[in-house]
């Protein structure tokens, strides 16, 4: 069978689409971009009364949210050694605490909503590529249990068969709190259900630009779109790595870099206990990582940073060939099994590898997920929705320093990555 350059995900769910209605003039709150963020926010505002419109390029969910591995992970990029480093213990206690709460604020929104999106509490799997690796497990899970009242376990090398089918990895961390779901799903039930709060999403819209405007004496924005302009009294931009040249001082903090996957044909029941036992969703100890779990239906779904620049015909391409030899290496097993969809999607990143809340230009925000949008966005949606609609509320993540490039020398194209994804292959090796 020859593998189809298609979003797995999106054979298995009806988006939902808006009606053919004009865009408003007026909006309490504008929302740039209907993925997992802006879905979650508008949501939120239209159950507080406010007249919502949201703003999209494409179509609901088109970028990241309905491209990812469907991965809903505790924690945050960085560990929590160096987060306590960079921002001492009581600001890093309550990142962590609110990393624990994303989780929830996706299950609460699933069951509240009626979401059939395949939500399931597997846990997640963290494997050492290296003895050093494995080595610094005993101690994050010893910092996490006495710092954040979390507890983790650690799996080591000799045990390891009982979570994962390979035996290249030197052991491994296991997260129980963490969740699997059909990403598509989830965020098609988002964009409905914020419909049915009564937000107006407009889907092939483009933002051109925004500016500061006064509409009957009240301040706002003028925003200008492919499709009319609108004014808000406040906008908020979730946009993630498809941010753009309509709101640029937040494109200047925000680095766009290709993710890959690949799902294998439908395997054997067998095979797929064999290969997951636990049914986790699984990644490994590297910067230049691979990620991969099981999908619903039993194929490997298996991901990872394979080029570097967003998707193209070209990289999707020849990311595929990358991926398939990077599974059978942590899967022999799979030699012989035919992979049957590739595609690639924009994660973003900030030069800091955090997330970040707040505003900007007057604007508020929400942006920097680093691989961990799926639970992360939703909760920073809700987060910046209650602050919109009824002031500051806490939020760690506004309160952490947003910086830029160094020097300056980035003005939203991102030219340096390559020799990023050669640095960090070096890293991984000397590591």
């Amino acid at each position: 069978m020859a593998v189809h350059e298609l979003n797995y995900w999106l054979t298995t769910v009806e988006m939902p689409t808006p009606p053919a209605q004009p865009l408003p003039e007026t909006a309490d709150v504008a929302v740039i971009g209907a993925g997992y963020t802006g879905l979650s926010a508008a949501l939120a505002l239209a159950k507080r009364g406010a007249r919502v419109v949201v703003l999209e390029s494409q179509t609901i969910g088109w970028g990241a949210s309905s491209r990812n591995g469907g991965m809903v992970l505790t924690g945050m990029k960085l560990g929590v050694n160096k987060l306590i480093s960079m921002y001492g213990r009581e600001l890093t206690r309550r990142m962590y605490a609110a990393s624990l709460e994303t989780i929830d604020a996706v299950e609460r929104i699933v069951k509240a909503e009626s979401i059939a999106c395949d939500f399931a509490r597997t846990g997640h799997l963290e494997v050492a590529c290296k003895q050093a690796h494995f080595d610094d497990y005993a101690r994050q899970v010893e910092v996490i249990a006495r710092e954040f009242t979390h507890q983790l376990r650690v799996v080591p090398r000799g045990d390891l068969r009982s979570e994962i089918g390979s035996d290249i990895y030197y052991g491994g961390m296991v997260d129980e709190i963490s969740v699997g779901v059909n990403p598509a799903r989830y965020v098609a039930g988002l964009g409905t259900a914020a419909m049915r709060a009564g937000a107006h999403v407009a889907e092939r819209t483009k933002l051109e630009s925004v500016a500061r405007a006064v509409n009957n004496g009240k301040p706002g924005f003028r925003l200008t779109t492919s499709r009319g302009t609108l004014w808000a009294r406040n906008v908020f931009v979730g946009t993630s790595g498809y941010t753009g040249g309509a709101t640029p001082a937040l494109q200047k903090k925000i680095i766009p870099i290709g993710s890959f996957i690949i799902t294998t044909e439908i395997l054997p029941e067998t095979l797929a206990r064999e290969l997951s036992p636990r049914n986790r969703q699984i990644y490994d100890s590297k910067n230049y990582l691979y990620y991969y779990r099981l999908t619903p239906d039993n194929r490997m779904l298996f991901g990872g940073r394979a080029a570097f620049f967003p998707e193209t015909d070209q990289t999707i391409r020849k990311s595929a060939e990358i991926l398939r030899r990077g599974m059978i290496e942590v899967y022999p097993q799979l030699r012989d099994a035919k992979v049957e969809y590739v595609w690639g999607g924009t994660l973003d990143f900030c030069f800091d590898i955090m997330p970040h809340a707040g505003q900007i230009d007057g604007m508020y925000f929400a942006v920097g997920y680093a691989g961990h949008g799926v639970a992360m966005a939703t909760w920073q949606g809700q987060k910046m929705a209650e602050w919109i609609a009824e002031g500051k509320t806490d939020n760690p993540f506004t309160e952490i320093k947003f910086p830029g490039a160094p020097l300056g020398l980035y003005n939203g194209n991102p030219w340096f990555l390559p020799f990023a994804g050669a640095y960090y292959k070096v890293l991984d090796w000397i590591s």
